[in-house]
């Protein structure tokens, strides 16, 4: 015979199947569980900006130094900020008229974006034509001034190269690039690291952005991350845990004569009960060396029924 539920016990069950999925409370004295986002994953942290900061800093003051004696004009050069958003969110950025051009960085073979508001070519243009550096219209670029362009753009790239030299990338224009064409250098749900400078001249200011991909801005990030991190100091307490486990490495070590060369000749024909000519003084010492290093002049003895080594004179640079 089929039972059917009334309602009342239709809504005891709910409740009871409610109560026991709930999240059971923190315990007093721990820590509460929150959800975790996977889209926070990878974030800049407050140490790693810092780090990007001080060497932005240092772009941003060269490029100011030298494109004004370029220029022969007041250049301003600011780092206005420094995030990890995704690639289609850069391109939004980016409007209709613009100045995109891709540059290669060396050794990874990878592209990055530059992109300089167009705001700030026309007065670029014409200081470097001998002009006094007036804002223009708003237009496309002739062949000869997107040539004109891209020289200050190779200056960019200098200037970034030698400010990043630490972490050993090298910065190469490449060319322009059409709006369409950016949209195929990286994944559009890639997610880059976009670098944002504020440029002021007398008559106009604007923004010049870099986009870099995961790779490269991985890459960067690991290497300031590690080169900051020399200077930090370990807490007494973990050096000496550090201290007494390394102490606890075995080395290879060896009792052994200063390397001589010999000819293949003599070698091919030598014969049990053979003596062979060394070439070294009747008094040399062998070499007591630990890991391949040599650390001290040495004599081989006989301690008990095993072999063993005394020291004679600790070598200092490799010399006694």
């Amino acid at each position: 015979m089929e039972k059917l539920l009334g309602q009342d016990e239709i809504d005891a069950l709910f409740e009871t199947a409610h109560s026991s999925t709930a999240p059971a409370a923190a315990s007093p004295g721990q820590p509460a569980a929150v959800p975790y986002s996977f889209t926070s994953a990878g974030q800049i942290s407050t140490e790693q900006l810092h780090a990007i900061s001080i060497l932005n800093d240092l772009f941003a003051r060269n490029l100011t130094h030298n494109l004004a004696a370029s220029l022969r004009s007041r250049f301003q050069v600011n780092l206005v900020s420094a995030e990890q958003i995704p690639f289609n969110e850069f391109l939004l950025r980016i409007p209709e008229i613009n100045y995109v051009a891709s540059v290669r960085l060396e050794p990874l073979g990878a592209l990055s974006v530059l992109q300089l508001e167009m705001a700030l070519a026309p007065p670029i243009i014409d200081l470097l034509l001998g002009g006094d550096g007036k804002e223009g219209p708003l237009r496309e670029l002739t062949d000869i001034e997107e040539s004109i362009l891209g020289s200050v753009v190779e200056i960019i790239c200098r200037e970034l190269t030698s400010a990043w030299q630490q972490v050993g990338l090298c910065f190469t224009f490449e060319r322009r690039q059409m709006q369409t064409q950016v949209a195929r250098m990286m994944s559009v749900t890639e997610k880059s690291l976009c670098l944002s400078f504020e440029i002021r001249m007398p008559h106009s200011a604007g923004l010049l952005n870099l986009a870099f991909p995961a790779v490269v801005s991985n890459t960067i990030l690991r290497r300031l991350t590690s080169d900051w991190a020399l200077g930090r100091r370990h807490s007494p307490e973990v050096r000496a845990r550090i201290e007494s486990a390394a102490r606890r490495i075995p080395f290879g070590a060896s009792l052994q004569l200063p390397s001589v060369r010999i000819p293949a000749a003599v070698v091919e024909h030598l014969q049990t009960g053979d003596i062979l000519r060394l070439d070294l003084p009747a008094n040399t010492a062998p070499m007591w060396c630990v890991g391949g290093q040599a650390l001290a002049t040495a004599q081989p003895v006989r301690q008990g029924d095993q072999r063993a080594v005394r020291i004679e004179q600790r070598l200092t640079g490799g010399q006694p």
